[in-house]
């Protein structure tokens, strides 16, 4: 197993109900995360494609991973936000590669990775163009990989221009993820996002341009879903531009049968060469994103712990190590050895049982102890993965952010800033950017914590916890959350 991942052993399973509690604290009643259960809202077939998806379940995050390969460089739209020209080894944004593969060449590189990382679960292509309208490339290497590795999950994304062209052939490959970038269901509003598509041999551009887009977008949610391939809708919110309009979006991805809406930030910098990077379009807050998801509360549940992942990355969501497999660094001959990712899926199943029963017990004594109508809080956890809080706050490029109430815990987003550790020495300009990216945050947990950060995160009202390395981020998070309304309540009966 990982050497990061700390197994809890004894724990018992607990009852059915305490089970149900857990699920519903974790944000888990409609089904998202993974159990050895299917829940009773959804079907067992539905269940056995998303409880090991990273991308389609908040809790399989936490122990699967995913891996990009960059085979399909065509693209026949263009978007103002995308530059795929663009690249930084340590940039994670969509269309950015350091390596265009071939299909035999992606095909030996996921091999060498699975044989390495066993938390592997699933191959997408992302571009760096259009996987759909590349079509021949992502099919052959779809066929290459299943070869080798039939039980790996195949994902893959498009604008969905293309797409109804090929639906035959993604329900005969067994392709049973499908995300779909849809920023407007008006065509008014997609002339402002897309310059130009290509189209049935032609370039269009302007209303037209985006009427086809429309519909054929349409038209790939509809097969889709007629197919039983699940839909996952990325949506790209532009403030001023489709900000408002994404309530729409939401609403009308939902009637057509999307299983999740990913709301993303547009990322803007002049940098990267964009149209909106150069004209100054800048990308939404963090308020301004949570107040839009929290609008779309009533339509297409909501995916909230999207990476925006570069086209070529690996590992779990949240990480990439793709420069540990570049292609110089994967053997001419390479053959799958299934035995270390068979074990880690037995270990997974029984981690999952002792997590789900720990947020149980936590659950019942966060109810008897704390005031139904207590505040919230909102927590900051420093992880690696597996539920648990096992990274050093120095070492973190991102937070996983909880909110926490008497009716349980709840992830909410994550906030990704710089490494504040560099070569085990801190750099203060970093560690106020750490302080920045935490605003409005009460407690941060982390496995580890130097006196200087912690003094400066008091300084900035931010509490730093250690107490709880390696506990699962439930139990945790309960814990402190018991601890602090208990100090506040004591302090009011002392006032």
């Amino acid at each position: 197993m990982p050497a990061d991942i700390v197994s809890l052993q004894g724990l018992s399973v607990g009852s059915k109900d305490a089970l149900a509690k857990a699920m519903e604290a974790e944000g888990c009643t409609s089904g998202a995360c993974g159990s050895s259960d299917a829940p009773e809202d959804m079907d067992p077939a539905t269940w056995a494609k998303v409880k090991d998806h990273p991308c389609y379940s908040e809790e399989a995050h936490h122990y699967f991973a995913r891996m990009h390969v960059a085979v399909a460089p065509a693209c026949n739209i263009q978007c103002n936000y995308c530059n795929r020209k663009y690249d930084c080894a340590n940039e994670s944004r969509p269309g950015v590669v350091s390596e265009r593969l071939t299909p035999e060449q992606a095909a030996r590189k996921v091999i060498a990775v699975a044989n390495e990382i066993p938390q592997l679960s699933v191959l997408g292509i992302a571009g760096p163009g259009d996987s759909a309208y590349d079509w021949k490339k992502t099919r052959e290497t779809f066929r290459l990989v299943t070869e080798q590795l039939p039980d790996i999950k195949l994902c893959l994304s498009s604008n969905g221009l293309a797409l109804p062209d090929h639906i035959d052939d993604l329900t005969e490959m067994n392709v049973d993820h499908v995300t779909l970038t849809i920023n407007m269901i008006d065509p008014e509003i997609g002339t402002r996002i897309y310059p130009w598509i290509f189209y049935d041999h032609q370039r269009r551009a302007g209303l037209e341009a985006s009427q086809i887009l429309h519909e054929r977008q349409m038209q790939s949610l509809d097969l889709l879903h007629e197919r039983g391939i699940l839909i996952k809708v990325n949506s790209v919110m532009i403030p001023g531009i489709n900000d408002d309009h994404l309530l729409e979006v939401n609403k009308e991805v939902k009637r057509r049968g999307a299983f999740l809406h990913n709301i993303m930030p547009l990322i803007s910098a002049p940098e990267h060469g964009t149209v909106f990077g150069l004209n100054g379009q800048r990308g939404p807050t963090a308020a301004e994103l949570k107040a839009l998801q929290d609008a779309c509360g009533g339509g297409a549940k909501l995916m909230k712990h999207c990476r925006q992942c570069r086209a070529d990355a690996v590992g779990l969501l949240g990480e990439d190590r793709g420069q540990e497999f570049t292609m110089d660094l994967v053997p001419e001959e390479v053959s799958y050895d299934p035995s270390k990712r068979e074990a880690y899926k037995e270990w997974v199943a029984r981690e999952r049982e002792d997590r789900r029963a720990a947020a149980a017990r936590a659950l019942a004594e966060t109810e008897t102890a704390v005031a139904q109508e207590a505040d919230a809080m909102l927590v900051a956890v420093a992880t690696k993965g597996g539920g648990r809080i096992n990274q050093h706050f120095g070492h973190a490029t991102e937070f996983q952010i909880y909110e926490v109430d008497a009716q349980g815990v709840r992830f909410v987003t994550h906030r990704r800033c710089d490494n504040y550790c560099v070569g085990g020495y801190g750099e203060e300009d970093k560690l106020d950017l750490v302080i920045k990216t935490l605003e409005g945050i009460d407690t941060i947990l982390c496995a580890k914590i130097g006196d200087c950060p912690r003094e400066d995160l008091a300084k900035a009202g931010i509490v730093a916890v250690q107490d709880h390395a390696y506990d699962y981020i439930e139990t945790a998070v309960s814990a402190v959350y018991r601890d602090r309304r208990g100090q506040a309540a004591a302090a009011a009966e002392t006032a």
